[in-house]
């Protein structure tokens, strides 16, 4: 499989994976910040999201898969690797399965825990939208408002539709697969092995997606593992507080 991705700068690698019905685009700014420090910066399109294939099944172990094919497509022996939410766990679980081939992990508002269902509402905002109807982005977030309250919510959204080539609408997510096989995004990072390597998680300080509880588990896993809190950010702490999450990052990594 090919991943679509982007490349910005030179220097040691870093690989960025975004979080569920997320994209590349995301992390555009920080990427490019990134790479103005001395690192070659790729960001990925994960299957089934952005412009990346679309295929039949959605898991982390098969993203797993992808990432290791990635790095062999672009030459990477070892590489950084941070990930955000889904794209956490795959970095998690990468390391745990491939440790010779991460040079540092970050990992930003996610544990390997399992989760409970959390975007139900946002699966019923993009059931409500009829592409064969609407006309503008506008009318496609009002059709979402009723179910999705946050704006910033459904701008997030809104970024994965785009126009075809006849003049109407898209969802570059494959919405079917991703809805079905959702509850694999949830399950617990499992593995016999541990990541020695050097490991930051990033929490935002007013999210509740890493506890208190989750410290034993991530130390069990990643033992050099440290946790810092970005204060007033919640589970988007990079698009938060870009500049305490740049910071914190680059610190990290040149430790």
């Amino acid at each position: 499989m090919f991943l679509n991705f982007k490349k910005y700068g030179n220097g040691k690698p870093i690989i960025i994976l975004h979080g569920f019905l997320g994209s590349l685009d995301n992390w555009h700014t920080l990427a490019t910040e990134f790479g103005k420090y001395g690192f070659e910066v790729y960001t990925i399109d994960l299957r089934n999201h952005g412009r990346s294939p679309h295929t039949e099944h959605h898991s982390i172990s098969l993203m797993v898969d992808d990432l290791k094919e990635f790095m062999q497509q672009q030459n990477l022996l070892s590489a950084t690797i941070l990930g955000h939410s889904m794209g956490g766990k795959v970095a998690m679980q990468f390391a745990l399965d491939h440790s010779e081939k991460v040079d540092k992990l970050i990992v930003v508002d996610i544990a390997p825990r399992s989760y409970q269902r959390g975007h139900d509402d946002v699966f019923d905002a993009i059931k409500s939208v009829d592409l064969k109807l609407i006309q503008t982005r506008k009318e496609a977030e009002e059709l979402m408002k009723p179910f999705v309250e946050d704006l910033a919510i459904r701008q997030f959204v809104l970024k994965n539709l785009e126009r075809n080539e006849d003049g109407g609408f898209i969802w570059k997510l494959n919405f079917e697969i991703l809805y079905r096989d959702y509850e694999k995004m949830l399950e617990e990072i499992i593995s016999l092995n541990v990541f020695e390597g050097e490991t930051l998680f990033i929490k935002g300080g007013n999210s509740n997606y890493i506890l208190e509880k989750d410290k034993s588990d991530i130390v069990k896993l990643f033992p050099r593992a440290t946790i810092q809190i970005i204060e007033n950010a919640a589970h988007w702490v990079h698009a938060e507080k870009p500049k305490e999450f740049f910071d914190a990052v680059i610190k990290f990594l040149n430790i």
